[in-house]
């Protein structure tokens, strides 16, 4: 089978899938994600709107007198997708913006993978933090140290690289689970070639998660 079909064979099944198993996949590749990864808006937005009408169609179901069985069903789902979305803005909050948020807040592009909501709430918490340290422990040192912003318009470019140290950044090469979701073929997994590796279609692999960002990004790979 050539690549062509290969694309065009993902492409069906992609369009065959439905948007809670695409959150379930966002989940998936979040949670096993070392950084945090863009945030699928049009997705959660089909959600919610999913989750909306299954509300609506329970209040119907109440005032006509539906078979008690097919109520519990819609229930069922509706509370699997409830869950599913918390989880999935949770992990986001919880275990990328709130551990990250000083490494995010120096980067437009990271901020700009972030829902507007997210990008205030990284906000409010990097003020929150920059004034703690402050208060607590700046402010008890000589002019120039005695506040974020400062030390950071008056340090050299080493001294920054020494200040960034100081927040815990997501570590990209981390070894992850993968599977790929079609055939990429021979594919480099270092900067100087010398390390390429055939990737097959539905194949599990653990492979360094710096390497493969790039088909994490573009949809190419599933993280596990």
């Amino acid at each position: 089978m050539s690549s062509w079909d290969d694309d065009e064979s993902a492409a069906a099944a992609e369009a065959a899938t439905t948007d809670v198993e695409l959150l379930k996949r966002a989940w998936r590749n979040e949670k096993a994600a070392p950084e945090i990864l863009r945030f699928d808006s049009p997705l959660v937005s089909r959600v919610r709107e999913q989750i909306q009408l299954l509300e609506e169609t329970l209040d119907d179901f109440a005032d006509s007198g539906v078979d008690d069985l097919v109520v519990s069903l819609y229930q069922m789902d509706l509370d699997r997708t409830l869950f599913l979305l918390r989880s999935y803005l949770r992990l986001r909050l919880q275990k990328q913006i709130e551990k990250y948020m000083m490494h995010i807040s120096r980067s437009e592009g990271l901020l700009s993978r972030l829902s507007q909501q997210e990008q205030r709430f990284a906000k409010s918490c990097t003020e929150i933090m920059e004034k703690h340290l402050e208060q607590s422990v700046l402010s008890k040192l000589p002019y120039g140290y005695d506040s974020v912003t400062r030390q950071s318009l008056s340090s050299t470019e080493d001294d920054m690289d020494c200040y960034a140290c100081s927040f815990p950044e997501p570590q990209l090469d981390t070894f992850v689970f993968c599977k790929t979701k079609s055939d990429v073929g021979a594919f480099q997994l270092d900067d100087i070639g010398e390390e390429v590796v055939d990737l097959v279609a539905d194949d599990l692999y653990v492979l360094r998660y710096k390497s493969i960002k790039g088909l994490v990004e573009g949809g190419r790979i599933d993280l596990i």
